[in-house]
């Protein structure tokens, strides 16, 4: 186990020096228009352009650039340069901004989890029944639906500024709260707002796999030996049915903690990662939008190495 995840971890380092090379390559050589002269603004002279061209070191060639930029970013800490927008640290902002972003996720995970997954066994066990019906089409409805969609509707519907039912704390309620529980409490909309089509996702998922796994020889064979259907179900059932979900959420929370709940962080608000990374874009932030990149390059490689970890402890087939 100890040299598969040592493995892993240097294959990690590769991929995550093959982003940065191709994300440098895209913003850097191929870009749609010269970073430094979006940087200086319309009204800005050649003489200050270049002279911002030597302050951001792109007036050298393109390989001694890129040495350059693999130089800071194999720093520790790591150096991702000074956004164009605000003169700030890339790294710092980013940092900044992930506590949000780790909150929210958190408990959108925690939400569709509770809600999908028995949802999913409970259609699985009663196949074909009309509640098996009603739970797929009530979650095919939930998968159809936008995420911005879900977001503007329960704020119309739930918000206290301008909900029919005002309920829940609106639009930049997080920011203005204050303790835990206050900003909890201001997440409550945007965690089912981003949970609610992963919580369809994974109860379809989870039926689908359960279907599969309860038709099998082992579980015929579990029943045979007088095991109750409460421990078929659970303990050899889900067991094997939830290691393919477990894949799937190892990538849904390095995507979310990458930026993608920039949707939900943006109708509510919210100043996550995803916020930023539409912030970025709108202003042409180059060095932003790259170390946003990263940090999701570096999410998504550091997830899957967990979910491959905690295959070999739910599933007792699977030796590394």
């Amino acid at each position: 186990m100890l040299r598969y995840i040592a493995r892993r971890s240097l294959w990690g380092i590769v991929l995550l020096f093959i982003v940065s090379a191709v994300t440098w390559v895209i913003f850097f050589v191929f870009p749609t228009a010269d970073p430094i002269a979006i940087r200086a603004g319309r009204q800005a002279s050649p003489e200050q352009i270049e002279a911002l061209r030597q302050a951001y070191g792109l007036d050298g060639s393109p390989f001694e650039q890129f040495v350059a930029y693999m130089q800071t970013l194999l720093q520790v800490p790591p150096d991702l340069g000074m956004s164009y927008e605000s003169d700030a640290p890339v790294l710092e902002t980013i940092l900044d901004r992930l506590p949000a972003t780790i909150f929210l996720t958190s408990g959108a995970v925690v939400v569709w989890l509770a809600i999908g997954l028995p949802t999913g066994i409970i259609a699985a066990i009663r196949q074909r029944s009309l509640l098996d019906r009603a739970t797929m089409i009530t979650t095919l409805a939930f998968f159809s639906a936008p995420v911005f969609w879900l977001g503007l509707v329960a704020l119309y519907l739930f918000s206290q500024d301008v909900g029919l039912i005002p309920i829940f704390p609106g639009i930049a309620s997080y920011q203005e709260a204050d303790g835990l529980l206050e900003k909890a409490f201001a997440l409550i909309l945007p965690w089912f707002v981003l949970a609610a089509i992963s919580a369809a996702i994974y109860a379809r998922y989870l039926r689908s796999s359960m279907i599969e796994v309860m038709s099998e020889d082992y579980i015929r064979t579990a029943r045979a030996k007088g095991v109750s259907e409460r421990g078929v179900v659970f303990r050899h059932g889900v067991r094997s049915a939830i290691t393919p979900v477990v894949t799937l959420l190892g990538l849904d929370i390095g995507i979310l903690l990458a930026g993608n709940a920039i949707l939900t962080e943006t109708v509510f608000n919210i100043q996550g990662v995803g916020r930023l990374v539409y912030d970025s874009i709108q202003n042409a932030d180059l060095p932003m939008i790259q170390g946003t990149v990263l940090f999701g390059a570096f999410f998504i490689i550091v997830f899957n190495l967990l979910v491959d970890i905690a295959y070999a402890f739910l599933d007792p087939r699977v030796r590394y």
